[in-house]
């Protein structure tokens, strides 16, 4: 623990230090990330300076259970915030050993630590980091030896959307070296991460043995990194605005993308567009190491063919006119699931529940949902012809991989069962509307992916 004091009675926080704490947006709370490092801690100080009046300010330690000092951070953080008068969450998380390894252990502790943050807050909250500007510079360079493209070379953002949240970072037009310095002058106490010197990291080797030689050689170095990061941040933001263009042009939807659209376009605006598409539907822009081939693949394949590509995720998958973002689900039940009068369930995706719609006269017949296991036959009317439930979801175009997951609910047992419903796309009037004849009716809705 590198040792101090509180600010003691005598020492004022510099105006441009202040400044871009004290004008934060509107919020209803403050929720300051708290390592228990010297950034962190630091800021903490300034929230409680310049909103501790309001009772706005919480703090947040994330022990990720990783050091052979973390008993000992959470300690420091939780004295630290019972001196200032601060509330304090602390939240244990697990790194899946898979990924605890000198390669990816930084990018699995920095999944967990953000899912935790996510997971606990609110609308209207703003979630500070400490990243300063010695972080961005470390950001830029390690994206760029990573082959990151303009919005990686953009860095971290000043804000963005945390879940309902919003995270800031007002400390990124700062150096560290100030704010050690700052904090010295304050007389402030922080603990030092162990791990911060071990350069397996690929980041502590660019902090402690690349950037250094770097600004040796080449002054102002964060300065000159900060203005490639705000050129790409610039250049992205257009690309955006270009590629909700098009998405209108060529006739976008939700889940779809027209082929024949997309033909219209360059590869480098599907390129564009593709992740711009995929970055709004909340996953990862793809990494392809051949963007050409994919694209190929999946706009120019014959119309009898299905391509995929599959990312982190979701897939991109190819019918008939249309290029799909499919998101990966969750393993459907292999047996059939039994549905009651009550609060319903989940299938999948689905949800599904049985209501009263008048009192029933008859007893319910036993309801089960599956999904199709190969000769369904399907009887639209009462008094009509029943169909092969294979070749109606081909008629109507459903894709192949949806099909696979429709719900299908029968009412009966054995050979006298009967399909009422087939996901949201049909469902028998018995069940339906008013549902005279059951006396119940069946909900079936399909979440927003």
């Amino acid at each position: 623990m590198t040792p101090g004091a509180e600010p003691g009675s005598g020492f004022t926080w510099p105006e441009a230090l202040c400044a871009p704490v004290r004008e934060l947006p509107d919020h209803a709370r403050l929720l300051v990330a708290l390592s228990g490092g010297l950034d962190s801690t630091l800021l903490l100080h300034l929230a409680v300076h310049c909103h501790g009046h309001s009772g706005a300010v919480r703090a947040v330690h994330i022990n990720h259970q990783l050091q052979p000092n973390a008993s000992e951070t959470e300690s420091f953080c939780r004295d630290l915030c019972g001196r200032l008068g601060v509330p304090l969450v602390v939240e244990k998380v697990t790194v899946r050993s898979g990924e605890n390894s000198a390669g990816g252990i930084e990018e699995a502790a920095r999944k967990a630590r953000y899912s935790a943050l996510e997971a606990m807050v609110q609308r209207r909250d703003l979630v500070l980091m400490a990243h300063h500007g010695d972080d961005q510079a470390e950001t830029v360079l390690f994206r760029m030896l990573r082959g990151s493209g303009v919005a990686g070379l953009a860095g971290m953002p000043f804000s963005r959307d945390l879940g309902p949240a919003t995270l800031v970072r007002p400390l990124l037009g700062f150096e560290r070296v100030e704010l050690e310095r700052w904090a010295r002058s304050a007389g402030l106490s922080w603990v030092d991460d162990p791990s911060n010197t071990d350069q397996r990291f690929d980041r502590n080797f660019l902090r402690h043995t690349v950037l250094p030689a770097l600004r040796e050689r080449w002054p102002g170095l964060n300065r000159r990194l900060r203005h490639t990061a705000d050129a790409c941040a610039e250049s992205e933001a257009l690309n955006q605005k270009l590629a909700a263009l098009q998405w209108q042009a060529v006739g976008g939807e939700q889940d779809r993308l027209p082929v024949e659209g997309l033909k219209t376009l360059s590869l480098a605006e599907q390129k564009n567009l593709i992740r711009w598409w995929v970055r709004e539907r909340g996953f990862p822009a793809p990494t392809i190491s051949s963007w050409q081939q994919v694209m190929q693949d999946l706009i120019f394949a014959r119309e009898d063919r299905e391509p995929e590509f599959r990312s982190d995720g979701f897939s991109l998958r190819r019918f008939q006119g249309d290029l799909y973002l499919v998101p990966d689900h969750s393993q459907l039940p292999d047996v059939p699931v039994t549905l009651e009068p009550g609060p319903g369930l989940n299938f999948g995706e689905w949800f599904l529940k049985l209501e009263p719609a008048v009192t029933p006269e008859r007893p319910l017949p036993p309801i089960r949902i599956f999904t199709r296991q190969g000769g369904e036959r399907v009887r639209f009317r009462s008094d009509g012809p029943s169909r092969s439930l294979k070749k109606w979801l081909q008629e109507i175009a459903v894709p192949p991989w949806e099909r696979a997951r429709l719900p299908l609910v029968f009412a009966g047992s054995g050979d006298a069962a009967e399909l009422v419903a087939i996901g949201d796309l049909w469902c028998s009037e018995q069940y339906s509307e008013g549902a005279h004849a059951a006396g119940w009716r069946l909900v079936v809705e399909r979440e927003c992916d």
